[in-house]
């Protein structure tokens, strides 16, 4: 995937969202367009997981930040019921983002999952703070799976059911 033009007129560019080769490629080619790429771990600073973010953003040029404080605003209530990164936090990083000239990346795929919805939701709502890129970076060439069927109650309990 090729990078927008329209991504070089920021000085900062947060990336979240799909998981995969597209988004790797992604940053690969920003890195190629003078970006400095920083990756952030996995886990999150445990008192406030928006430190690593405003340390970066206190530096000096272009920088692309391979993020995962949005996953956590979206896969925490997905995974655990809760979300270990605030709205206020997510806002105050859009803000920081905005100030230093930047934008968010959402990246997409084309499946349709409860993630990407969730995604969606978090990225209008960041989108009143701080420009949002939205890029599909889906796998040319890979099958779509179908959505995963779950049998109908009523079949399952088939044995059951009485008529008469």
């Amino acid at each position: 995937m090729t990078p927008p033009p329209a991504l070089t007129r920021y000085r900062t560019l947060i990336i979240e969202g799909h998981q995969g080769p597209g988004r790797n490629r992604l940053v690969a080619e920003l890195a190629h367009l003078g970006f400095e790429v920083r990756h952030m771990p996995p886990a999150l600073h445990h008192l406030d997981p928006a430190l690593p973010y405003r340390e970066l953003l206190a530096g000096p040029g272009r920088l692309a930040v391979d993020g995962n404080l949005i996953a956590e605003l979206v896969h925490g209530p997905l995974r655990r019921g809760r979300s270990r990164v605030t709205w206020i936090e997510a806002l105050d990083l859009a803000d920081a983002v905005a100030e230093r000239d930047g934008a968010m990346l959402h990246l997409t795929t084309s499946e349709a999952t409860e993630a990407a919805t969730a995604y969606a939701r978090a990225f209008r709502t960041l989108a009143q703070h701080v420009p949002v890129v939205t890029l599909d970076v889906g796998e040319p060439g890979r099958p779509i799976r179908a959505p995963v069927s779950h049998p109908s109650q009523l079949w399952r309990n088939a044995r059951q059911l009485t008529i008469g």
